[in-house]
């Protein structure tokens, strides 16, 4: 079944005005033109056929309004009755035009040819005394020839208006899709981090009851202030979800210290080693297990060090959620026109009963990827000889 042929929606008011002023069109070319008979005195022979022509052209204008539901069966009725019928010619000629608008060409055309072989059959049936049968016939072909061009002409704008408004929609779906994937990728990545540290305490409450009291209140303390952080985190990114991405709270390389500095605060054993050139930017000091600091200074690209930021967050957790007790190596080094190499490397876990392993979804790591590829850089992670695990990125740094 012709799709096109469905069961037209209801009438706007755009279509009442179309409607009306096509009707009244019509019924104004068979009215003058029977006017002008009468004016003249030339009607046609039989005298009756004359009466004949202005009830069929009354009853083809009414028709008109059927012309939206079967548009191809009016305008071959019409076509028809043009064969002998003057003041029909007005609805034809309307139904000829919604016929090329609404259909496909082929049906167009298909109406065309008989509407042509009835253009004919008129030129013979009723010919004009003072006009040639065959420039009678070329009037009506050279007329009807123009509103089928006319009514091709406004389907294709149509066509084309309407793969304008698809594709702006498919894009605008596009965009909407990605700002969601950014937005859930912020979320797991502010909140996995702070979360993986709310579980691992509180597996270790759960399998160690009997625990001394300062283990029990420096794992309450950590649970505590993880889990007013992540509320806040939360409410940060919730805030500006109708602002525009960009407005998103976004950590830059710079904030590497305090990430490791919470992981150390949390009772994981990290180590920070870097290797970039002094930079226009403050350092920030990070401390590693041993209480000692490092300092990063170097004027790392937003880009570039969020990245970074968010592959080291991704790889802590991972630590926290799958190596508990695993002592942590993180390094950072690289340079402008060299890249930027960022490495997450960890021991084999410790084998305990005072934690909880969660089942991580697999889907941080892919996450990862995404974002290295999208900054132009590339992302490594598997299993190490020793029985850890190593996750190292490398990311474009321009000269």
């Amino acid at each position: 079944m012709d799709p096109e042929a469905a069961r037209p929606a209801r009438r706007t008011l755009r279509d009442w005005i179309a409607d009306i002023v096509l009707f009244v069109s019509a019924a104004c070319y068979g009215i003058l033109t029977s006017q002008a008979r009468l004016t003249s005195a030339t009607l046609p022979d039989p005298a009756w056929l004359f009466d004949l022509d202005q009830i069929v052209g009354g009853l083809g204008c009414i028709a008109l309004w059927l012309r939206r539901r079967w548009p191809v069966h009016l305008a071959v009725v019409l076509v028809a009755l043009s064969t002998f019928s003057e003041l029909v010619a007005g609805a034809m000629l309307v139904s000829l035009l919604t016929v090329a608008i609404h259909r496909r060409p082929r049906t167009t055309g298909a109406i065309f040819a008989l509407s042509l072989v009835a253009a004919a059959g008129y030129a013979i049936i009723r010919p004009e005394p003072d006009t040639p049968r065959l420039l009678l016939f070329l009037l009506g072909v050279a007329v009807q020839g123009a509103v089928v061009g006319w009514g091709l002409y406004i389907r294709s704008r149509r066509q084309l208006v309407d793969k304008a408004r698809a594709e702006a929609r498919l894009r605008a779906e596009q965009v909407q899709h990605e700002i969601r994937e950014q937005i859930a990728r912020e979320m797991h990545d502010v909140l996995g981090h702070r979360l993986s540290l709310l579980s691992v305490h509180a597996g270790a409450l759960e399998y160690r009851p009997d625990a001394p009291r300062e283990e029990i209140a420096q794992a309450a303390k950590v649970i505590r202030e993880n889990a007013h952080q992540a509320l806040q985190d939360l409410r940060e990114v919730i805030g500006v979800l109708r602002a525009p991405v960009g407005e998103l709270p976004q950590p830059t390389l710079s904030d590497l210290s305090e990430l490791i500095a919470e992981s150390v605060r949390g009772g994981m054993r990290v180590s920070l080693r870097t290797d970039l050139p002094s930079g226009t930017s403050a350092g920030n000091r990070t401390s590693n297990q041993s209480g000692r600091d490092t300092t990063i200074a170097a004027a790392v690209p937003d880009g570039v060090g969020r990245t970074a930021y968010r592959i080291v967050q991704e790889g802590l957790t991972n630590v926290r959620k799958h190596a508990p007790g695993a002592e942590v190596n993180v390094a950072v080094a690289g340079g402008p026109g060299r890249g930027l190499t960022v490495e997450v490397r960890n021991g084999a876990p410790q084998a305990s009963p005072k934690v909880v392993r969660p089942k991580g979804q697999g889907q941080g790591l892919v996450g990862l990827a995404e974002r290295a590829a999208l900054a132009g850089g590339r992302l490594e992670h598997g299993p190490t000889a020793s029985g850890g695990f190593r996750l190292a990125a490398w990311l474009p740094w321009p000269a």
